[in-house]
Order: structure tokens, then C-alpha cells, then sequence
């Protein structure tokens, strides 16, 4: 085993998760392709084993404590690098159906060759998250879109909500966040249609805090957006 059994199973035991021998071969299979590829491509600075786990794969999996995870959901992970929280869920749960977006092609290249080797079933799209959100195959189809920091909350509100079913979930996996983070990014999500329904801190195993909210799609999002991209940059919501 290229990572310890034993920590990965405690890890998530201790949030109430349970993996099976076949997720923890996966996850082992998962951090020594990441470290051997990110050798060639930069796709993470954190390549010790037991870091990958903590900072990587269990952080990942927090969302499964907030987030009822069931079989056949969409679950979509915008800027998702090298494969989290997307990748790293599918790899837990491997019923779900993932769409994994990036910019970057050469970092879904390997979460191709990932999927491949892990025999498992994702929709890895090389394209912008606002982009996505004016595509009528990803418009407003998914359960779940989550993203693990990727922009100031009021932003990602805007590249993520477009993308979310209504009745459908907005989980952000984010540092803790300021008081203004916070309040540009609730009222960007609301005019977006979607509404805070939790707001749930956590510590990964390193002691750093982290945060998950959990929005709720409540009305369609209007027409005009996502805005294009320097639209967004320039005046953000």
C-alpha cells in the first residue's frame, strides 16, 4: 500500500464514513498515480502520503458529512485540478454521476487517465465554468456542484449556481471565510436563486479549519447569467 489503510479508514470513521476495502484500494491507487504524474505535471504541492490523505482525500470527503450522497446523483465539481473534491468523491461513491470541469486541459488529462485506471465513469470537460453555465447539456441538470477553493465566494456563486438543478444543492468547500466574504456571497447566491441553508465549519486532520455552506437552488437562474468572465472579474455580484 503506497498510503496507510488504517489512517484513511479512522480519518473518515471519525466524520462518519465508512470505506470499503475496494474505495481504500481505489484512494491507494488514486495518490500513487497523482504523485508519479504530478512529476511531469504540477498538479499538487502536497505529495507525502499521509498529507494526501488529510489534506486531500479526507478533506474531500467532508462534503459526504453535509451532503446526502446518493446513487445516481449529478454531482458536478467546477476547477476541480487534480480531482477535488470531484474525483476523490467518485472515487468513495462510485454510483455517482460526476462531471468534472477545469480550464487547464493538461490537469484532466490526468484525471483521464485516473478514471481509466480506477475503472470508473466521469464526464471530464475541458471548459470554463461560465461557459458551462450558458450550455444547455449543463445548465441548471445537476443534484450538487461543489468546488474546493476556487474564487471568492460571490464569484463562485456565479460560475457554480447556473449549474444547479432548482431544488438541486450549492456546497462550496471554502477556508473560513470573513464576514464580508460571507455577506457578498449569500447575496450573490440569492440573486442567483439559491438560498443559505447551513453553514458548517470543520477541521481537517492537520488543524486547519475549513468551511462547507450549503445552498439551496429555489428559483431558476435568470437568462443573463453566469456573465462572461471579465464581466464577473470587473464587477462581481
Amino acid at each position: 500500500m503506497f498510503i496507510s489503510k488504517e489512517l484513511l479508514t479512522v480519518r473518515c470513521a471519525s466524520f462518519g464514513l465508512t470505506l470499503d476495502g475496494a474505495a481504500i484500494d481505489r484512494f491507494d491507487a488514486y495518490a500513487r498515480l497523482l504523485v508519479n504524474y504530478n512529476e511531469k505535471v504540477n498538479l499538487t504541492a502536497i505529495t507525502a502520503p499521509d498529507e494526501i490523505v488529510n489534506k486531500h482525500f479526507v478533506d474531500s470527503l467532508y462534503l459526504a458529512k453535509f451532503v446526502d450522497l446518493r446513487d445516481g446523483m449529478k454531482l458536478c465539481d467546477v476547477g476541480t485540478g487534480a480531482g477535488f473534491p470531484g474525483a476523490a468523491l467518485l472515487t468513495a461513491f462510485p454510483t455517482l454521476r460526476v462531471t468534472l470541469f477545469d480550464s487547464v486541459n493538461k490537469k484532466l488529462e490526468f484525471l483521464r487517465l485516473l478514471v481509466k485506471e480506477l475503472e470508473l465513469t466521469a464526464d471530464i470537460v475541458t471548459m470554463r465554468a461560465e461557459d458551462a453555465g450558458k450550455n444547455p447539456a449543463y445548465r441548471e441538470t445537476f443534484d450538487v456542484v461543489t468546488a474546493r477553493a476556487v474564487a471568492q465566494l460571490n464569484v463562485l456563486s456565479e460560475f457554480c449556481v447556473p449549474l444547479v438543478r432548482t431544488g438541486g444543492v450549492f456546497a462550496p468547500m471554502k477556508a473560513p471565510l470573513s464576514e464580508e466574504e460571507r455577506r457578498r456571497g449569500v447575496g450573490a447566491a440569492a440573486n442567483l436563486g439559491a438560498k443559505l441553508e447551513q453553514d458548517e465549519p470543520y477541521t481537517i486532520p492537520d488543524g486547519s479549519e475549513r468551511e462547507v455552506l450549503i445552498f439551496r437552488k429555489k428559483i431558476a437562474t435568470a437568462g443573463k447569467y453566469p456573465r462572461p468572465f471579465a464581466q464577473i472579474s470587473k464587477k462581481p455580484l
